[in-house]
């Protein structure tokens, strides 16, 4: 056969190596088009918009014996210990208020059910009895103070305020004396919120961000206070989150005594079951 004689099936070989090689360069250039941060926003997006509520427990008073104490109000160390223990053993991992309101704000993400477990009003079996639980199980918490009690009998003092700060807890703000925020006379912000935030501030070596209503009750007079004052995002009881405010309004529930291990899961299934107003409004205030 001579040198310019043609062979079908190496012309074919060449044709497909050719061809094999145009497709690299276009899948090439299509990869190095591709912009992964792009991608990976959209699916954080998607993931902050159809965010469900975060369940948040509220504790108050922790006693050894219930005795005449309200079971509303109160738990005993047992049923306390119990409750807490269930939530570890159902693999609830705890998350403080800077990561929720970054979930709610940003998309960040969070643990894998995620739980946030609040104590209110300064009281001092919550560092003697709770945190105490909470460490054994790796659990952190935050704990709202009423400033007026700080080292009075029975209540929190500022060495323990510290520690449960320097421990990975969260200290917020409850006000300086518990009043009712939607009855305060004008000349009282800075009483409830400036001054209890300072002091806070000035005992942990942190800043406090974060809020919890007296009794729950808030209006608009009262967020927009709290704005104003730097608080981040505020905590209600078990009432409607509002569309406008959804990260002022963040929505609790009050643990009871007479709740049974599986009582407790039911209400942290049924009461936190909506999808969270503030994973579709961003919030109109932000640090």
């Amino acid at each position: 056969m001579g040198r310019g004689a043609q062979i079908p099936w190496y012309n074919n070989c060449l044709l497909w190596g050719m061809y094999m090689r145009l497709f690299l360069v276009i899948w090439l250039i299509s990869f190095l088009q591709c912009d992964p941060k792009k991608n990976s926003d959209k699916h954080v997006t998607k993931q902050w918009q159809a965010g469900k509520e975060i369940p948040v427990l509220c504790y108050h008073n922790i006693r050894t014996i219930l005795d005449h104490h309200s079971p509303e109000l109160t738990v005993t160390e047992k049923t306390f210990d119990d409750q807490i223990k269930t939530l570890y053993n159902s693999g609830y991992h705890t998350i403080l208020p800077g990561d929720l309101y970054n979930y709610l704000t940003k998309g960040s993400p969070l643990p894998p059910n995620p739980i946030m477990i609040s104590f209110d009003d300064s009281h001092e079996e919550h560092f003697s009895i709770a945190a105490r639980e909470l460490e054994k199980y790796g659990f952190k918490g935050v704990f709202f103070v009423m400033t007026i009690a700080i080292d009075k009998p029975h209540y929190l003092s500022h060495q323990e305020i510290y520690d449960l700060a320097k421990a990975g807890n969260t200290i917020a703000c409850h006000t300086y004396d518990h009043p009712f925020l939607t009855k305060l006379p004008n000349n009282e912000w800075a009483k409830e919120i400036d001054e209890p935030k300072k002091l806070l501030e000035q005992i942990t070596g942190r800043p406090v961000y974060y809020f919890a209503y007296p009794y729950g009750a808030w209006d608009e007079r009262a967020v927009d206070e709290l704005k104003r004052r730097g608080i981040k995002a505020a905590f209600q009881l078990s009432a409607q989150q509002d569309s406008r405010n959804p990260v002022y309004t963040i929505r609790r529930i009050m643990v009871s005594d007479s709740w049974s291990t599986v009582k407790l899961e039911g209400e942290i299934r049924s009461s936190f079951n909506r999808k969270n107003l503030a994973a579709l409004t961003k919030p109109a205030h932000s640090l």
